[in-house]
């Protein structure tokens, strides 16, 4: 038997940066009555609201959070996007030392401390330590906020939320949704998982699709393309260490390469982070090439400069994607959910045109309880 919703949605955070700050701030900006509803998909999905998302737990590896209020905690260094909302109370919930396992890139240490990482002195807690406090919270949807590059802290608190039996979003380029093998887990073990690789707002991904896309549609031959993007947040400082960027590649990468009219040969297709520019703070620039054909092979060429602040960018996804998981556990649905993931996400189960997911999305929502 299906259990009843629940107005509350109790969410758990792994990771308390930027975008954790961002979703924090929305939450508190969106509250019933509060504020306009600009900047939202939904207002309302599957009848609950930004407003009834509430953090019951939160980890994080920095001295700066770690014992602090969610609260405090999502302002406190290296943190650096924007503060749009003012009032954001008290949650109750502070942050907990989590794991470090490869949560952090080796030359973090080697920038000044408002930059970089500052690792808390604190006991990092086992397995069933996060299981339990998982359980204690009562603990709906645990959201990975990790770093770019954390494949084993990742799939440690994934296989936490399976074990809790609490759904599971991934927002980094770390594959679980994706991977067959820890798709197979969930489904088994009942609990539904969206991921991987939130695709923000209008972010410079959603973006290079649609052109790709539109390229494909007007019957443009896409010949070659790049995406570069720098920045000056945390996220980008930890892909300084190239070897970490290998998932992120491949998400960005195929997110574009999925749909377009033909495959690109892989050196006519480049897309990626490129840089860390510290001064740039949350701010994220992208600059983006197409080269194609027009009608008779004549040749054509398009530029783009596109900046936005990163982690806002994100954080409407996010309430999206944690009502979504919400939703389907309520409905007892268990593994991926492919139509929430393929809209959300850059490296879904399964790649569908933005079209389609959204379609497929919106029947998704409107799905009746039962």
């Amino acid at each position: 038997m299906l259990s009843p919703p629940s107005r509350a949605i109790n969410v758990a955070l792994v990771g308390v940066g930027n975008c954790a700050s961002s979703l924090v701030q929305g939450i508190a900006h969106y509250q019933d009555g509060a504020n306009d509803t600009t900047g939202l998909m939904h207002h309302e999905l599957g009848g609950y609201r930004p407003g009834d998302i509430r953090v019951v737990a939160a980890w994080d590896v920095d001295r700066r959070k770690v014992g602090r209020d969610v609260a405090e905690a999502i302002f406190a260094a290296p943190n650096c996007t924007a503060r749009f909302c003012d009032k954001v109370e008290p949650t109750g919930t502070k942050v907990r030392m989590g794991p470090v396992l490869d949560g952090i890139a080796a030359h973090m240490a080697n920038y000044p401390e408002e930059r970089s990482f500052a690792r808390a002195d604190a006991p990092e807690p086992d397995r069933e330590e996060v299981i339990d406090t998982l359980r204690e919270a009562r603990a709906d949807v645990l959201v990975n906020y990790l770093p770019v590059g954390s494949q084993r802290a990742s799939e440690f608190y994934a296989d936490c939320a399976l074990e809790a039996g609490v759904a599971f979003v991934n927002a980094i380029p770390v594959f679980i949704a994706s991977d067959p093998v820890w798709a197979e887990r969930f489904r088994k073990s009942g609990v539904p998982v969206i991921g991987d690789d939130i695709k923000a707002q209008l972010g410079a991904t959603i973006v290079h699709r649609v052109l790709t896309d539109l390229f494909a549609k007007r019957g443009v031959t896409l010949k070659r393309t790049y995406q570069l993007n720098t920045g000056g947040n945390t996220d980008f400082l930890n892909m300084l260490e190239r070897e970490r960027l290998a998932s992120k590649k491949i998400s960005k990468t195929e997110a574009v390469q999925s749909v377009a009219a033909e495959r690109l040969g892989d050196e006519n297709i480049h897309v990626g982070p490129s840089d860390y520019v510290a001064w740039q703070n949350d701010n994220k620039l992208c600059f983006l090439r197409m080269e194609g054909e027009l009608f008779g092979g004549v040749p054509m060429n398009l530029e783009m400069r596109l900046s936005v602040e990163d982690s806002p960018n994100s954080a409407g996804i996010a309430i999206d994607m944690i009502r979504c998981a919400k939703l389907a556990r309520d409905r007892g649905l268990a593994g991926p959910v492919h139509p929430a993931s393929a809209w959300f996400c850059k490296h879904p189960p399964r790649q569908m045109t933005d079209d389609a997911a959204r379609a497929a999305l919106e029947h998704f929502i409107a799905q009746e309880q039962g």
